[in-house]
């Protein structure tokens, strides 16, 4: 408890640290909200078409009995946007931060500063450091398409669909968060995806304290522009208590100093 805690006094602190720094959360602001357009965009599209999908998708249903085929391409359709709508959420991290890498990475050496966090990288170049990110980025998206592939199969199931998958959706989303966030100081030491989960999988609790409120309010629109912001500095902050071992132990700092 003290540890998920913790994870969710992170996500605070960052709060607290864009508040103070208008010209942050501007900076942090454009990236997010062009993600945000293309993500919604998508969406709108797909409710708009989803009838006509569902229809060409499913024209093995054309003989059944009407009431049959009108219910069944109905679930199917609800379970097509929502299964989007997971994929949308999941992705809408991993797309900002790639649309946004060189603003967020000033955010985060600007959180850093102000945290009195090390600073310190393997010292790769920009290309490099470009590269891997687009690399993680397309990784991680690959990774949440699996995960909302599986819950859409799994949506269809009999009450399990409509009680326990959206639980594990949430869970699940806030873990591909928290993979996402904590991106800019893993990688910045030359680390992998992988090196993050195994991280993040040995400090659950303070990862899901900080993912699942972050998921969860990246999903109300307009919040959502705000919330990535606070999310960079508290992934920042969560990153170095894991990455220096002291999770848990209440030495990493908690109250920024913000200086402009």
């Amino acid at each position: 408890m003290k540890n998920l805690l913790a994870g969710a006094r992170a996500l605070g602190t960052g709060f607290g640290l864009i508040v103070r720094s208008p010209r942050l959360l501007l900076i942090g602001a454009i990236p997010a909200l062009l993600s945000a357009v293309l993500l919604l965009g998508s969406l709108g599209a797909l409710l708009y078409f989803s009838s006509d999908l569902v229809t060409a998708l499913t024209p093995f249903a054309d003989g059944w009995t009407d009431w049959l085929r009108q219910a069944f391409r109905v679930v199917l359709g609800v379970a097509l946007v929502g299964a989007a709508a997971l994929l949308g959420s999941i992705s809408f991290i991993a797309l900002t931060l790639l649309i946004g890498g060189p603003f967020y990475e000033h955010i985060a050496e600007q959180a850093e500063q102000r945290l009195g966090l090390d600073t310190a990288d393997d010292g790769a170049g920009f290309a490099r450091q470009l590269g891997r990110g687009v690399r993680d980025a397309v990784k991680l998206v690959l990774v949440a398409l699996a995960g909302a592939v599986v819950l859409f199969a799994l949506g269809f199931v009999p009450v399990l669909g409509q009680t326990v998958v959206p639980v594990l959706g949430a869970v699940f989303g806030a873990w591909v968060v928290a993979l996402e966030m904590v991106g800019l100081v893993f990688a910045r030491r030359g680390l992998t995806v992988r090196d993050r989960h195994r991280s993040l999988a040995a400090n659950k609790a303070s990862t899901l304290g900080f993912g699942l409120p972050t998921y969860l309010l990246c999903l109300v629109p307009v919040l959502q522009l705000v919330i990535i912001i606070a999310a960079v500095v508290a992934a920042t902050l969560l990153a170095h208590r894991q990455l220096d071992g002291t999770e848990g132990t209440g030495t990493s700092p908690e109250r920024p100093t913000v200086r402009e």
